[in-house]
């Protein structure tokens, strides 16, 4: 049986260690006293997030152990690290709070993944934006947002624009029994 050249003559010396999957301690660390924030952008791995104390804005990276997808917007989390917000520094996201509510969209468009995902967190508002005119409203779409808003225990608000192109009274009445609080906007004369 030939064996891989390894670089060595002991065989009991790996060149390349493989990736541990246990954390090389049950002690976990305490994170429950560090910083809260929440995080109001996300960009290719980065976190934007807004301190609670101060409003500073910090740029952060999520800790390893957190695990992918497990941060999102609106979350409140706790960091670590340099929480000066000056450019070219980098706050550690250690640890997520409970959350009070999550939006959540389903995966039926993607055929290789199950389930849902969660999109917003500790919403309290859904704003559903809809034009009167110029596209006409789609009331699909409304249902479908309405529908999601009740699931996740949101306040829905139906916001209507170019309300000065086209009336509103009839697709205020088709929501009427559903007692959605109704915003109308209009362009405004130049």
């Amino acid at each position: 049986m030939a064996r891989r050249d390894t670089g060595t003559d002991d065989p009991r010396v790996r060149v390349r260690a493989g990736k541990g999957s246990r954390p090389r301690t049950k002690d976990r660390p305490d994170w429950s006293s560090k910083p809260l924030g929440r995080v109001i952008g996300i960009d290719r791995g980065r976190y934007q997030v807004s301190l609670e104390q101060d409003g500073t804005r910090v740029v952060a990276v999520r800790a390893r152990e957190l695990g992918r997808g497990s941060v999102i917007m609106g979350d409140r989390v706790r960091l670590t690290g340099d929480l000066s917000g000056r450019p070219d520094t980098l706050a550690r996201i250690v640890a997520v709070e409970e959350r009070s509510s999550v939006l959540r969209r389903s995966l039926e468009d993607a055929p290789d993944q199950r389930g849902e995902k969660a999109i917003v967190a500790n919403a309290d508002t859904m704003c559903i934006v809809v034009a009167l005119a110029d596209p006409p409203p789609r009331t699909g779409m409304i249902d479908r947002c309405l529908v999601a808003a009740y699931e996740a225990g949101l306040d829905p608000i139906l916001v209507l624009t170019k309300a000065d192109l086209a009336s509103a009274d009839e697709l205020i009445a088709a929501y009427a029994d559903f007692d959605v609080r109704v915003v109308l906007t209009s362009a405004e004369a130049g």
